[in-house]
């Protein structure tokens, strides 16, 4: 596996994830839809390596927890 073109994927996604998260809000299903998708699209292009799960689940995860602090106030 190319571990370099993966992170740098990450890199990219996290910053669609931003364009994302101003187009949709990050409370809106069309948002969370399109995290599931997208990073079930890397995890595809990658063979669907553990590496690569483990760190769209912790980029996921780090999502869900800025969603909680939003709604939290």
């Amino acid at each position: 596996m190319d571990y370099q073109a993966f992170y740098n994927e990450v890199v990219k996604w996290i910053a669609q994830v931003n364009q994302a998260a101003m187009k949709f809000g990050i409370t809106s299903p069309d948002f969370w839809k399109w995290v599931a998708d997208s990073s079930a699209e890397i995890c595809a292009r990658y063979q669907d390596n553990q590496l690569v799960i483990k760190q769209m689940i912790m980029l996921v995860e780090w999502l869900e927890e800025a969603f909680e602090r939003q709604k939290a106030g």
